[in-house]
């Protein structure tokens, strides 16, 4: 009888060196590292942080909303000086998570925001810079 032949045929190991670089023929390596970065050192492992705050996009601390800590029960669209701090420098409303307003609140100061801009006490869109040469 025969033995059987081994299930994998051995071939010899080709080094590292020698063999051809990936993605086709003139591709070699990067210069400044393998593939095109440097190497740091180790990343922090995912996890919650030691002071079990997110680190994220915005900040962290938990805003409070401004309309329900003073108790306003209306928000008043002729008030234009406190929606003047809810309009950005390029007229737009500015977004919740910016401006730290509750959900009811940020509906109803938009409303007054939109009202007073029909009553021309806050600007539809930012002032002309002196640059453009149009003067009115």
């Amino acid at each position: 009888m025969t033995t059987p032949a081994p299930a994998t045929p051995t071939a010899p190991a080709q080094p590292a060196q020698d063999r051809p670089a990936p993605g086709g023929p003139g591709q070699g390596p990067r210069p400044g590292g393998p593939g095109g970065y440097q190497q740091r050192g180790p990343r922090p492992q995912g996890g919650p942080r030691p002071g079990g705050r997110p680190r994220g996009r915005y900040a962290p601390r938990r805003r409070v909303c401004s309309f329900c800590v003073e108790h306003v029960k209306h928000i008043d669209y002729k008030d234009y000086e406190r929606l003047r701090r809810y309009v950005s420098d390029r007229a737009k409303i500015e977004p919740r998570r910016k401006s730290g307003v509750c959900a009811k609140h940020q509906r109803a100061l938009s409303n007054a925001i939109k009202r007073a801009r029909h009553l021309a006490l806050l600007p539809f869109v930012p002032m002309q810079t002196m640059r453009s040469g149009i003067r009115r």
